[in-house]
């Protein structure tokens, strides 16, 4: 399960989303983006950080 945590990009933020695919979770993280934060153009860095910070569950409840 890959998992991404939107305040280890955006401080302060609580929403995360969870999938068994990495591009589920970058895809609803780049949503919530557009939605909750107002990117309304969502650059190739954007979507690199996300990647950078999605990770598999087994892996985060072990930090």
């Amino acid at each position: 399960m890959k998992q991404f945590e939107c305040g280890s990009l955006v401080p302060g933020c609580e929403w995360h989303t969870r999938s068994n695919e990495s591009a589920e979770v970058v895809h609803r993280a780049v949503e919530h983006m557009r939605l909750a934060h107002g990117e309304t153009f969502i650059r190739e860095n954007l979507v690199y950080n996300i990647k950078l910070r999605v990770v598999d569950t087994a892996d985060a409840k072990a930090a």
